[in-house]
């Protein structure tokens, strides 16, 4: 199961999330923040349920600052859902499983 989250840096950002025929949930986060480590072997269950249908992608706001800043990433962590290039969604904080499945939904139905 693990492996299935990529990881995305501001050089591959364009390719493999604006540009994804798929819709992509980039998890905005940095390794010593607590509430992102809870929330990662979350997104790596989603992930594998959605394969196929959501890529899901995680960017560390400390290796990487030019996409945070111009998303005006202020917390962490910050998902934001995209959808032919374009932010349809986005949540802050290490949120219930139910609520991050609340938000994909529509997006493969």
């Amino acid at each position: 199961m693990a492996g299935e989250v990529i990881e995305v840096g501001d050089a591959e950002f364009q390719r493999e999330v604006l540009e994804s025929k798929q819709p992509v949930l980039v998890d905005f986060m940095a390794t010593w923040c607590p509430p992102c480590r809870v929330l990662a072997p979350v997104l790596e269950t989603l992930a594998s349920e959605y394969k196929g249908r959501v890529k899901f992608a995680k960017l560390n706001v400390d290796d990487h600052q030019r996409t945070p800043e111009e998303y005006g990433i202020r917390a962490m962590p910050t998902l934001l859902v995209f959808k032919e290039g374009r932010v349809v969604k986005q949540i802050v904080g290490a949120v219930p499983r139910a609520k991050l499945e609340e938000a994909l939904r529509p997006l493969v139905s």
